[in-house]
C-alpha cells in the first residue's frame, strides 16, 4: 500500500495524502511559460481558470509568476509579486482547496503566504535562496522541495549523472536536511524529483520509471511531467507543448502506478480522469508489487 501522510498547513488545515492521488492544477501568470505563456497574465482570467480547475476536480492550485523553463532568466521580485498576489488573493477567497506559490524568492513567498497561500513550491529545494527556509518555518507553511541543478538559463549544462536516481536522491536528502535544520518541520515537507529540470530526456525517463525509489526518503512525492519537452522525444518529431497532453497522460499514469502522492498538471479536467483510472488500477496491485 502507498504510505499515508498528513501534511499540516497554516490555519489548522492539513493535506491528507495516500488514499488517492491528488491533482495540482498549474496557473502560469507569465507571458513566457513554455506551455501557455500569456494566456493567464490577466489576473481575473487566471482566477477564473483556477475556479474552473477546482470545478474539474483539482485538489490544489499552484500559482507561479516566473517561468522556470530551460533558458529562462530571473524575474524582478516586485514584478513577480505584482503578477501573483492578486491571483492568490482572488482564489483563496473563493476556493476551499489549498493554494501553492511557485517561487524560490523569499520576499515573494512571504507575501504570498500572507495573502492566503499555504504551500511554497520551490524548484530549487532551498538552494537559490536559503533564507526562504526560515520564512517557510516561521509561517508554518508546507513546502515542495524540488530537485534541480544550476539556474534555468544553464540547467542542461549540469545534466551529467552516473546514476541519476541515486544522485537526485542524495541531493534531495541534502535539501531535506537543510530544511529541517532551518526549522521546517519534517512533516511539512513534500519532495519532487524534478522531471525535466537539469535532466536530459533519458534522465527524466529513468527518473519517471524509478519513481517508487523516492519513497525511501520517507516523505510524500510530487511528480510534474506535464507537457515537458522530454515527452516529445520518443515521438520522433517536434510536438508543441500545448499538444503534449496525450504523452502527459502516459507519464501521469506511470507516476500514479509508481505510488506518487500528487501530480502537477496543466489540463486538469483530462488528467483528473487519467488519475482516477490509474488509482483504480493501483487497487489491484499485489502486495509483492508494492
Amino acid at each position: 500500500m502507498r504510505r499515508h501522510f498528513t501534511v499540516p498547513l497554516p490555519g489548522g488545515r492539513s493535506l491528507q495524502l495516500g488514499a488517492r492521488t491528488l491533482v495540482m492544477g498549474i496557473i502560469n501568470v507569465t507571458p513566457d511559460s513554455f506551455s501557455d505563456g500569456g494566456l493567464l497574465l490577466d489576473p481575473q482570467r487566471a482566477i477564473d481558470a483556477g475556479l474552473q480547475m477546482v470545478e474539474s476536480g483539482a485538489d490544489l492550485l499552484d500559482v507561479g509568476g516566473e517561468s522556470t523553463r530551460p533558458g529562462a532568466h530571473a524575474l524582478d521580485e516586485a514584478e513577480e509579486r505584482r503578477r501573483v498576489l492578486p491571483v492568490i488573493e482572488g482564489l483563496t477567497g473563493k476556493v476551499s482547496v489549498p493554494v501553492s506559490i511557485d517561487t524560490y524568492k523569499t520576499s515573494v513567498a512571504r507575501a504570498a503566504l500572507e495573502s492566503g497561500a499555504s504551500i511554497v513550491n520551490d524548484v530549487s529545494g532551498f538552494r537559490y535562496e536559503p533564507a526562504l527556509a526560515g520564512t517557510v518555518a516561521r509561517q508554518g507553511a508546507a513546502v515542495v522541495l524540488m530537485h534541480t541543478r544550476g539556474r534555468s538559463s544553464d540547467m542542461y549544462g549540469q545534466a551529467s549523472y552516473h546514476d541519476v536516481v541515486g544522485e537526485v536522491l542524495d541531493e534531495l536528502r541534502e535539501s531535506i536536511a537543510f530544511a529541517t535544520t532551518s526549522g521546517v518541520a519534517l512533516d511539512r515537507i513534500i519532495i519532487d524529483p524534478g522531471l525535466g529540470f537539469a535532466k536530459q530526456a533519458e534522465h527524466s525517463f529513468e527518473t519517471l520509471a524509478r519513481l517508487r525509489e523516492f519513497g525511501e526518503l520517507g516523505r510524500p512525492v510530487l511528480a510534474g511531467p506535464s507537457r515537458k519537452t522530454f515527452l516529445a522525444r520518443p515521438l520522433g518529431r517536434d510536438v508543441p507543448a500545448a499538444a503534449r497532453d496525450w504523452p502527459t497522460a502516459a507519464a501521469v499514469t506511470a507516476a500514479v502506478l509508481a505510488g506518487v502522492h500528487i501530480v502537477r498538471v496543466h489540463a486538469v479536467a483530462e488528467m483528473v480522469q487519467v488519475v482516477r483510472i490509474a488509482d483504480e488500477i493501483r487497487k489491484y496491485h499485489r502486495a509483492s508489487d508494492e
